[in-house]
């Protein structure tokens, strides 16, 4: 019965959190700049926004689990001109990722190595600068989202979200 108990009132704390995440109750407002962009650790590749340190480990609300700035959040949401050898590389279904990992990305079968790229919501048009990071699996399989990627495209974090994916030339 204990256990059951438990399960309830961890499942209404999630409802209550995301229902405050939609409504923009508690979101940060931390405007501080970050260094410019570099590479993402262990990876060589360059990242157009600046990285995020992990949340702490007590973590456990998104605002909390969300490490990024204002600032880093602009940066991933600004338009971008279409470059010369951008390429589309396709639709996915996304669902969120680890939310202890830091940071705007996504992991998809679409890519076999990482790089730098965007994905956009289909259902509103909002986009995300993003690090590709390759998955096994088939073309057609599900992607994993980035919390901070997430909450900026817009997407419930409860629910599967059809996106873009395209690669930076």
């Amino acid at each position: 019965m204990k256990c059951r108990m438990k399960i309830v009132a961890l499942s209404l704390s999630y409802l209550a959190l995301t229902a405050c995440a939609q409504l923009g109750i508690g979101q940060p407002e931390d405007t501080a700049p970050r260094s410019a962009p570099a590479a993402q650790p262990g990876t060589g590749v360059a990242s157009a926004v600046p990285p995020a340190p992990r949340p702490p480990a007590a973590a456990r609300t998104q605002e909390v689990l969300d490490t990024t700035t204002q600032a880093q959040r602009a940066q991933a949401a600004a338009a971008v001109a279409p470059q010369s050898g951008a390429k589309a590389l396709g639709t996915t279904i996304a669902s969120l990722g680890s939310p202890t990992e830091p940071g705007f990305w996504i992991k998809t079968p679409l890519v076999s190595s990482e790089a730098m790229g965007r994905v956009t919501n289909k259902s509103n048009g909002k986009s995300s600068a993003v690090r590709l990071i390759p998955i096994d699996g088939p073309a057609t399989g599900g992607s994993q989202l980035s919390l901070p990627a997430m909450r900026l495209i817009e997407a419930s974090l409860t629910d599967l979200t059809e996106v873009d994916v395209s690669q930076d030339g």
